[in-house]
């Protein structure tokens, strides 16, 4: 047995150096959707057990409330709340700083050091210098990506706006938090790290800037092991609503560890959908190898029987070959899947700032990416190993039966009159085995869809910043202040360098109800005439403001399982607290966030005060807009100055850091696609035809007929998955955009007729090359060995 298992092995190695390069073009394929998914699951795991170990190292709370003030006292009471293991109350404020060659303001969130003790929750990572002394107003700690983005170290300083008064603070040390893995400015939607800094001073510093000795408006928790988290808010929110409590949360709702556990979800979903195009793809490449090597093969297929050998030996000869394809590809996904994954963790653990790295990927990862990469191409290559091992000897040995030649319906056609003979070659083939054909032309969409998937996510950014940043906002710049301000604010505002329009906006923290849902979500009213930052929904429409009720966003009114005309309970979590029903006048479609609006009046009506405001958008003048910055410096209350350039440019370099990058990687997936695809059926199409090939070479065809005959196949085929890719990708790109979905953004649907117009001129310079590449193999045939009669 051992001898009969060694020749076999012998014509195992024969057949796969005679057919190495389709080998390895099957191999890349499969080593393409094993990377993708080694990569997807060791940045998964690393990302967790980084996250895991930075949080249980900080003590990260569990936990968060904010109030207007509170006595120091309550913090007792919040300790003492059954199942609370730690509390820690703190000072939370706003502050403008002056950056020294950075012309615009920056915001920047103080929050307050232990004035005895270490801290006992959310503990700073010191990356430079030292923390502030607590008899040193003066010193600060800021975190570290603020510092990078102005070139700040211990030792240096900077001004501050403090509740109107200027003054110089000092850095002794730079500072990494687990609270601000994403540091996010108020109101903001991606990182600024060159508009929004936090800085750590002493408690008592912060206790005499703002005016609350013996205070504190926020408190962190720590909870005990299966405390009931939902029980301890309640109690929370109870201690805190007399002192102007807005409504404490747990950590799943803090924005910074949302935002990262957000990305974690999208790298599930990715792991299971872009892994399967490819597996799926490999699958039919092994078909069609493993298909074309046992019909060419099915005498030698009867003479191994007629020897001896079993059904099982010969079965498990081709399942060692499609076994080695695995295994190649596997090894080879698994280099470049460890590499990437490695790479992609070191890029989130850059963009979220962890201090340290765990990357440390067990075997379960490649394990999994093993097996599911081995079991596709088995079962590609299931029904070519049946059909080996079922040919009985006596007709395994006749070569197979010839095709019937017979005229058929489209030879009388008048199109047919038009074509040579070479041409009615070509589409005599191909409708003499359409399956077949359709299978490779299939296998070559599959590789245009991949491509108008990964780049239709261009083409959505672009969609998504034009809605939201061109369409819905028209304002240039918005000011938040920390505490609401009379209406006569916006007069004061115009009156500023430069300013041209001011229109108000009123905020209020509100928890939304309907029955057992429940959604945590501030009201901003709005202006019934507002044109600066009106409610505007997606389908390019702006959506007139009812005098009352609600406007929801159709995420959030999903959400809630609320529509039009059901009435919402709304829970004011400030001032008064007042809790109302109010009816769903109108649901609007919007790509980012879960908004729910009201007019500016009936919200002020409701809250019982003036008509207060939150903040402004502001028009400006370019031409002074210098003179704007200075002055915006020295306004006192101002929790945030957002510029919509700004955003625009920081959304975009954001994208560009994460899902450009990974554009191009799928753009080379997608390329390793196409060209094994093109390059196995051109190989297959010519190790079919080679000796009808020869016989008309000889009977006096051109090398250019016998090429165009053979390559002429490839091309209509080509051309047909053109369009079939196009289909295919608008479906996948259906799929990704509603996988990737979250709370936060909703990528918008949009495929530019560009996008399909690069992926076909990819896919064609792919047939292209490959195409060239076996034309070289076809000017080198032999002739008298092809046409040679196998004795």
């Amino acid at each position: 047995m051992v001898g009969v298992m060694s020749s076999l092995d012998r014509k195992l190695l024969r057949d796969l150096w005679r057919l190495r390069a389709q080998v390895l073009a099957v191999a890349l394929v499969i080593a393409s959707g094993a990377a993708v998914l080694i990569m997807s699951l060791t940045t998964i795991e690393s990302l967790e057990e980084t996250t895991k170990a930075y949080y249980e190292r900080s003590r990260f709370a569990e936990v968060f409330a904010s109030a207007k003030r509170a006595p120091e006292s309550l913090g007792r009471g919040i300790a003492a709340i059954p199942g609370v293991q730690m509390a820690e109350t703190r000072i939370v404020q706003g502050a403008v700083l002056d950056m020294e060659g950075f012309n615009e303001p920056v915001i920047g969130q103080l929050i307050s050091l232990p004035a005895h003790g270490p801290q006992l929750l959310n503990t700073l990572v010191l990356r430079s210098g030292r923390l502030a002394e607590p008899n040193r107003p003066d010193e600060v700690v800021v975190n570290e990506p603020f510092a990078d983005a102005h070139g700040l170290k211990p030792g240096d300083s900077f001004n501050a706006v403090l509740r109107g008064r200027k003054r110089t603070l000092q850095v002794v040390g730079t500072a990494l938090s687990p609270e601000f893995v994403y540091a996010i400015a108020p109101g903001g939607l991606m990182p600024d790290d060159e508009r929004f800094g936090v800085l750590w001073m002493g408690r008592d510093a912060l206790e005499a800037a703002f005016d609350l000795k013996r205070s504190f408006n926020s408190v962190t928790l720590s909870l005990l092991p299966g405390t009931d988290e939902k029980e301890v808010i309640q109690r929370l929110d109870d201690l805190l609503s007399p002192y102007g409590g807005t409504g404490a949360y747990a950590r799943v709702d803090q924005i910074s560890n949302w935002f990262l556990e957000s990305e974690i979800g999208q790298l599930k979903n990715m792991s299971r959908i872009l892994p399967a195009i490819f597996l799926a793809v490999a699958a039919f490449l092994t078909n069609m190898v493993m298909a074309r090597l046992v019909e060419t093969e099915r005498r030698e297929i009867g003479l191994l029987k007629a020897f001896g050998y079993t059904n099982l030996a010969i079965g498990w000869h081709y399942a060692k070959m499609v076994l080695f394809i695995g295994v190649t590809g596997v090894l080879i996904g698994s280099l470049v899947g460890a590499w990437l994954g490695h790479w992609n963790t070191e890029l989130y653990a850059k963009f979220y700032r962890f201090p340290f790295l765990y990357y440390r990927p067990g075997p379960t990862g490649f394990a999994i990416a093993g097996s599911v990469s081995l079991l596709a191409a088995l079962a590609g290559s299931l029904v070519s190993v049946q059909r080996a091992t079922r040919l009985p000897p006596a007709e395994a040995m006749l070569p197979p039966a010839p095709p019937i030649y017979r005229r058929s319906w489209a030879s009388g056609t008048v199109f047919s009159r038009f074509l040579d003979e070479p041409t009615r070659m070509i589409f005599r083939r191909i409708f003499r085995w359409p399956l077949r054909a359709f299978l490779a032309s299939l296998g070559l969409a599959m590789s245009v869809s991949v491509l108008i998937m990964a780049l239709q996510w261009a083409d959505a950014i672009d969609a998504l910043v034009v809605t939201t940043f061109e369409k819905a906002q028209h304002q240039d710049a918005t000011i938040t202040f920390n505490d609401l301000k009379p209406h006569a604010v916006i007069e004061d505002v115009k009156n500023l360098p430069g300013v041209l329009g001011a229109e108000p906006y009123r905020f209020v923290p509100a928890r939304l109800s309907n029955g057992q849902r429940s959604e945590r979500q501030g009201i901003l009213g709005v202006p019934q005439d507002a044109a600066l930052s009106p409610v505007y929904d997606v389908k390019d429409e702006k959506v007139d403001l009812p005098r009352d009720g609600l406007v929801l966003s159709g995420k959030l009114a999903e959400l809630l399982g609320v529509r039009v005309g059901d009435k919402v309970f709304v829970e004011i979590l400030e001032a008064r607290r007042p809790q109302v029903s109010l009816p769903v006048s109108r649901i609007f479609e919007t790509y980012i966030g879960k908004p729910a609006y009201m007019d500016f009046d009936a919200l002020n009506r409701l809250m019982k005060t003036a008509r207060s405001v939150s903040g402004l958008h502001l028009v400006v003048d370019p031409a002074r807009r210098a003179d704007l910055l200075t002055r915006l410096k020295d306004i006192p209350g101002t929790s945030a100055i957002l510029f919509r350039q700004a955003s625009i440019d920081t959304f975009y370099k954001t994208m560009g850091e994460t899902i450009f990058i990974f554009i191009g990687f799928f753009v080379v997936f997608s390329m390793t696609l196409t060209i094994g695809v093109t390059y196995n059926s051109i190989r297959i199409a010519l190790s079919e035809q080679a000796r009808l090939l020869a016989t008309l070479r000889v009977l006096g065809f051109s090398r250019w007929e016998i090429s165009y005959i053979l390559l002429g196949e490839i091309g209509l085929l080509t051309w047909f998955a053109i369009p079939l890719g196009a289909l295919i990708g608008s479906v996948l790109a259906w799929y990704m955009v509603s996988a990737f979905e979250t709370e936060l953004y909703r990528v918008p649907l949009v495929i530019n007729d560009a996008t399909y117009g690069k992926a076909m001129l990819f896919a064609l310079a792919a047939t292209l090359i490959c195409a060239a590449f076996v034309r070289r193999r076809l000017d080198k045939l032999d002739l008298i060995a092809v046409l040679k009669t196998r004795e």
